[in-house]
C-alpha cells in the first residue's frame, strides 16, 4: 500500500474510532467507547506508516 493510502485509511480508521467512542458514551457502553479507542489507535498508526514511507521516498530521491 502506498504513504496516500495509507494516510487515507488511517484518517478513516481515527475519524471511524472517535465516532464509535461518543456512541458508546452515549450508550454507556465502556466494551464500545474500548473498541473505538483502539480504532483510533490504529488509525493514528496507519497516518504514521503513511508519513514514514513519505519520509523514504523523498530520501531517496
Amino acid at each position: 500500500m502506498g504513504s496516500t493510502a495509507d494516510k487515507i485509511k488511517g484518517k478513516a480508521n481515527e475519524v471511524a474510532g472517535k465516532t464509535r467512542q461518543a456512541a458508546g458514551k452515549a450508550a454507556d457502553s465502556k466494551s464500545m467507547q474500548a473498541k473505538g479507542k483502539a480504532q483510533e489507535v490504529k488509525g493514528d498508526l496507519q497516518q504514521a506508516k503513511g508519513e514514514a514511507k513519505s519520509a523514504v521516498k523523498k530520501a531517496a530521491k
